[in-house]
This record gives C-alpha cells, structure tokens and sequence, in this order.
C-alpha cells in the first residue's frame, strides 16, 4: 500500500507561521547525544546536492543547552545556533537523546511546543522522541523508537501509542522513527513528502541506501525476560507461558495460574510490561514460529501446531500481520540470506529439530492506537497505511543505540 500524505488526520495540521520557513531545518543537539544519530539529519538537510537533482534545505544546527556538547568518543560540538534559531524553522528535528531516564532542559521543550503551536513540523528519530513526548507533543498520538526503548517510552508516557514494529511512523506534523538508520529512512521520507519520489530516490543514491527499506523492527527485537517483571510474582506466569507456547491456553488460563481474575490479570500485566496479555501471548507464539522456520524444515501446519495455533490459517493470519510476509515467503527469505558455507555445512542436519527453548521476551501492546501513518513492508513492498490496530513492544532497558 503507497503512503498517501493527503489522508485525513485526527491531528490538525496547523498553518505555518509568517516567520518560518518550510526550506529551513533546524536540527537540535544536546550534550551527550551519539555522533551517528545526530550526523543523518545534518547530512540529508545540510549538503548541497542540487547537481544530483536534490533540492536544498536551509540547515540551521541548534546547542539544546549550553554548550560545548560532548558526543561519541569524547568529541566536542559547537553549535553555531541556539534555540532562538528554532523560531525560523519549518521542521525542527530531534536526532537524539543522552539518556532515556532523565529529562530534556524546560528550555528546549518550550522551544518545541512553540514550533508546534506555530505550525512547523517536529521529527524526532530514535531516542528524540523521548523529547518530544516530555515536551507533550506526543500525546494522544502513534509513535515508535528504538525497539529497546519502546516499553520504556510506553511507560513513562502512557498517553503515547506506541509501536515499535515501524521503522518510522508519520502522523502529519510530529514523526518518529525507529532506531539509529532507520533516522535515514525517516530523513527520505520527508524528502519524498516535500519533493517527489524523483527527489528522494536522487538523494538515497547519493547516500548509498535503499530509497525504500522493507521490514520494519521486528528482526532485531530482543527476546530476553523484561526486567521489570523478573522480581515480581506474575514472573512465574510469564516463565510457564513461555515453557509452553507448544500448548494452546489463553490468558484466562494465565490468570488462573496468577490466581486472579481476568480484569485484575490484564490490569497488572500492563502495568508491568507496558502491553496487553492477549497480543503479548499471540506474538511470542509467532516468534517462537518464526524460530522454527528459521531452524527447522517441520512443515507450517507443523510448525503452527508446535507453537500452540488452532490451525496454520491463525498462524499465516497473524504473522503476517506481524512480520510483514506469509510463514513459507520468510522461510524462503532467511535461507536465501544464510551464507552458502552454512547451508552447507548443515546440509545433513535432521528435518526436525526439538523444539527450540522458549522465548523469553515482552513485546507490549498499547491500547489500539487512535490512527498513525506508519511504514512496514508486505513482503518485499514497502507500504503506509494508517490506523494500525496493535502495537508490540520488546523491553529490554538501555541507553545507548
């Protein structure tokens, strides 16, 4: 499905003001920020590329706080802008933040809500949009970050929908993006909003990267025990659950087992985990499939019982959903993937390998967000659509992409 950056939002877009400007891109910077994140946002907007067919932006590079800023390797920044450069932009970008667990200067966020409120548009990529939700501009909204900080933008702002299976997510005037390069793929996104496909293509060539990335994060999400739930008594749920994915149960099995009643049960594991019983179940059910593709060669009707589907329809029906492709098109793709030297050497490998151990990670799921343009990919076709109905999110803490 093509990304249609006409459709109706529930967000209202408001009107430029008079002294901005849409050419002009300030990007905002803050002491502690990584070097890689922070550079995507100055290469795209910041370098000439009119001889390639890229029109210009107007880069403005902005200190959040004072300065010198220290990044990556001890490395000292001067910003030849503050925030009052911010006034004359028409997208403010976030490239990152230093740490997940602390919050951004008041400064900066005044800043932001007033760029806002002034029509221009805030992008935030991977770790910025913990900026942007602090400065409340995320409220209400879909969003996604990097995959392992996705439980903790869940939790500590529970008005934020978020979802990082996306690689970015465009909800209008305030985008987010996945983690470290997918800010490349949210940087062409604006590209192509502003300028054309053409545009967008002519600058990816020059960047040396896929105009257009298929896959969201679901890949590289982390499948270790979240953290917050390792000390508490719904642990012991979550480790049977995970031992017996083979089975078919529900959650009203798992609140029994919990002792309590349902509504109590979906309650606390929210809390605990930032997501939904029903889709955390359903999605380590399709991980531990998609395990079993990748190590296996049981059939998919096998491989749906193995993990607890009441047929192969449910199992195709929700990893497709969730991974972006049918079980037999990823099985395909990953064994094309694996370099010959291995498929050789596991060329005698028995057809049916035991179960491998059970997942043991959480991806949540926000209540249904109320409509984001996101990007995910249908097999090998990249798509947008709005209104995605669940968002997964992996918990595993940490600071730095």
């Amino acid at each position: 499905m093509s990304h249609d950056s006409t459709a109706a939002s529930e967000n209202v877009t408001r009107k430029l003001s008079g002294r901005r400007r849409k050419e002009i891109v300030a990007v905002l910077l803050f002491s502690g920020g990584p070097i890689f994140e922070s550079s995507i946002p100055l290469s795209v907007f910041g370098v000439d590329r009119q001889d390639a067919g890229v029109p210009r932006y107007r880069l403005l590079v902005c200190a959040g706080e004072e300065g010198p800023l220290r990044t990556t390797g001890g490395l000292e920044l001067t910003a030849p802008h503050g925030l009052e450069a911010i006034s004359r932009a028409g997208t403010v970008v976030v490239p990152a933040w230093r740490s997940i667990t602390s919050p951004p200067p008041e400064e900066s966020l005044n800043a932001l809500r007033q760029a806002h409120e002034e029509g221009a548009r805030i992008v935030g990529l991977c770790t910025g949009a913990f900026v942007l939700a602090a400065a409340g501009l995320l409220d209400g909204r879909p969003a996604t970050t990097h995959w392992m900080y996705a439980p903790t933008l869940a939790k500590r702002y529970p008005s934020v929908h978020v979802d990082p299976r996306e690689l970015f997510v465009d909800d209008g005037d305030v985008l987010t993006s996945a983690g470290t390069a997918a800010g490349i793929d949210l940087c062409l996104h604006i590209v192509r909003s502003d300028h054309g496909s053409e545009a967008a293509g002519a600058l990816a060539r020059r960047l040396v990267v896929p105009p257009r990335r298929s896959g969201g994060q679901e890949r590289y999400l982390d499948r270790s025990l979240p953290e917050e739930i390792g000390a508490d008594p719904l642990a012991e749920v979550v480790a049977w659950a995970l031992e017996h994915l083979h089975e078919q149960f529900d959650v009203e099995t798992l609140a029994a087992r919990a002792y309590m009643s349902r509504r109590t049960f979906d309650r606390r594991f929210r809390s605990l985990t930032g997501s939904a019983p029903l889709q955390w179940l359903i999605t380590q059910r399709v991980l531990q499939a998609q395990r079993l593709l990748e190590t296996s060669d049981y059939s998919v009707d096998e491989v749906a019982s193995r993990c607890g589907f009441r047929s192969p329809v449910a199992l195709r029906g929700h990893f497709r959903r969730q991974l972006g492709s049918s079980p037999a098109a990823y099985r395909a793709a990953y064994r094309a993937r694996r370099p010959q030297a291995e498929r050789s050497a596991d060329g005698n490998a028995p057809s049916g390998p035991a179960t491998p151990p059970a997942s043991t990670g959480s991806l949540a799921s926000p209540a249904s967000p109320p409509a984001p343009t996101v990007h995910r990919a249908e097999g090998h076709v990249p798509h947008q659509t709005r209104r995605t109905p669940a968002a997964l999110s992996a918990s595993v803490p940490g600071q730095r992409s």
